[in-house]
């Protein structure tokens, strides 16, 4: 296996920007989509949890996809989420998919069961025996209450079609280590807070949330720590900064849709219960987070 250079660099965690009614607004996801390309952004990941998937419909989910498809129109890669906490349903989802022009999967741990290493494992392998298009594993422990172990992943390094991981535990002892197991599996940091050192460490991109937001200095500075100009992609992430940590000062993507919102990239900052927006007393952090990061 050789790294696949169509899954590294740039990607944005997008949103699925929604109408006041709640409907999903296609025509400002149209507009997302082409400002990335413009941007430099270098993929697209559809249906992440950044997209609220867990609160779109089977329906909807298909329609944010295939419109994301037909408008993107092959100019950048897209992945697409397929995780849920259930084996069987994941693998129907996978198949659903894997016909479409897409070109890996984004695929969570399964959340809420805690599953052990052993039925991680197990479950990986079974999706990926689903799936033509190669799978990128996501660890993401805050949300599930499960942490897929560096032995675990080296374990399914062996399967031909999972072919990296996104890792947002932000524990940067790890990327070594896999880069060390397989310098060919893809490393792509989950933790925008983390991500320039996770690059300088070797790792080959990002799923970032702050790319929603500010696409083009991200790109810049994947690019940058890639090539080895430390000090250029640190003067780009220190701007950021703030932007990286205050993302989350309420659950994502609620602070990401307001910021969008007042920058005029998207018509509502609409969320989906039981997320609500963003609470007026944290709207002068994310002003002056966007303001840092001009």
């Amino acid at each position: 296996m050789s790294l696949n250079p169509k899954l590294t660099g740039s990607f944005v965690a997008l949103i699925t920007p929604m109408l006041n009614n709640g409907e999903v607004d296609f025509d400002s996801l149209t507009s997302l989509i082409e400002w990335h390309i413009l941007a430099g952004t270098d993929g697209l990941v559809i249906l992440g949890t950044t997209a609220e998937s867990a609160t779109l419909s089977e329906s909807e989910k298909m329609q944010v996809l295939t419109h994301s498809i037909d408008v993107n129109n092959q100019r950048l890669p897209i992945v697409v989420g397929n995780g849920t906490n259930c084996t069987a349903s994941t693998i129907e989802v996978t198949q659903k998919y894997d016909h479409l022009a897409i070109d890996g999967f984004l695929t969570v741990t399964p959340y809420y069961n805690k599953p052990s290493q052993r039925g991680m494992i197990h479950h990986f392998k079974a999706v990926a025996a689903a799936a033509t298009k190669p799978i990128i594993l996501y660890n993401v422990p805050g949300r599930t209450n499960v942490d897929l172990s560096n032995d675990s992943v080296k374990e399914l390094m062996a399967v031909s079609n999972i072919v990296g991981i996104k890792d947002a535990t932000g524990d940067l002892t790890r990327v070594r280590q896999l880069k060390e197991a397989n310098p060919d599996f893809i490393l792509l940091s989950g933790d925008d807070a983390s991500s320039k050192d996770f690059l300088h460490l070797g790792g080959d991109g990002v799923i970032s949330v702050t790319a929603n937001i500010r696409p083009k200095e991200i790109a810049q500075m994947v690019s940058l720590s890639r090539s080895g100009k430390a000090q250029q992609a640190h003067e780009i992430d220190s701007k950021l900064s703030a932007l990286h940590h205050d993302l989350f000062i309420e659950p994502n993507p609620v602070p990401v849709k307001w910021a969008l919102l007042q920058e005029d990239k998207i018509s509502s900052d609409f969320v989906r219960l039981p997320l609500v927006t963003m609470e007026p007393k944290h709207h002068s952090v994310i002003k002056q987070a966007l303001e840092q990061s001009k």
